[in-house]
């Protein structure tokens, strides 16, 4: 993999938030996805929901313009958006389970081929287990991304056929942007939309253990 050039975080956050459409309503997961909501445009008024209970939800803050009274789901400092609010614990999870978000954007251990997702438990002994509210969010919103490296840290795919964490959710996931290449795993293979420099599809596909195909357009540059 050394010729390869994965992309930073901030990159992939970037990529993700091109593929959210203006007006979405859209949960961000902690993690990574709490980058996207930096790079939405201000004119496309998209509503970032945290589970904690913001609905308007702005970009990260750091610094002195920091308020700790206002923090999302993870912890982080952000900002309101005009016409934010605050709703309780109850509510929140009603607009989840009612089915109003868009997209939920989320962190996993292992995405499979057909779209299967498992990110709330390592299966180690020593990490407490955290399902938080992924399960309900991934049943509740119309599109789940998905946002994490490609291979973990002793370099294991975590692209995989078959799943062998505890699952999340069942043939949910509908995009996964890694730090390799772009996703879509609408069919029984999944369809690579674009690639960093230096990667090929067929090393990737070997490395992976996993056929892989084009998207119909071609594959795009997914550039550092």
């Amino acid at each position: 993999m050394s010729e390869w050039q994965p992309v930073s975080r901030e990159h992939m956050a970037r990529r993700v938030a091109q593929d959210v459409f203006p007006g979405a309503v859209v949960n961000l997961g902690i993690g990574m996805p709490e980058l996207v909501g930096n790079y939405f445009a201000a004119q496309d008024e998209i509503i970032v929901h945290t589970e904690n209970g913001i609905v308007g939800s702005g970009p990260i803050v750091d610094g002195s313009l920091q308020d700790f009274d206002l923090i999302n789901a993870g912890r982080k400092t952000v900002s309101l958006v005009c016409g934010g609010h605050f709703v309780d614990h109850v509510d929140s999870f009603a607009l989840v389970r009612g089915g109003h978000l868009d997209i939920t954007i989320l962190g996993a251990f292992e995405v499979s081929a057909s779209g299967d997702l498992a990110n709330w438990s390592t299966g180690a002994d020593a990490n407490l287990p955290s399902p938080g509210g992924a399960m309900d969010l991934v049943v509740g919103a119309r599109s789940v991304f998905v946002m994490m490296n490609l291979f973990g840290k002793n370099q294991q795919a975590r692209l995989v056929e078959q799943c062998t964490l505890p699952l999340t959710g069942a043939r949910v996931v509908k995009r996964l942007y890694t730090d390799l290449a772009v996703f879509e795993l609408s069919g029984a293979v999944p369809t690579v939309l674009e690639l960093t420099p230096g990667t090929s599809l067929d090393a990737l596909s070997r490395r992976l253990g996993l056929s892989l195909q084009p998207a119909p357009a071609g594959i795009g540059n997914y550039s550092c």
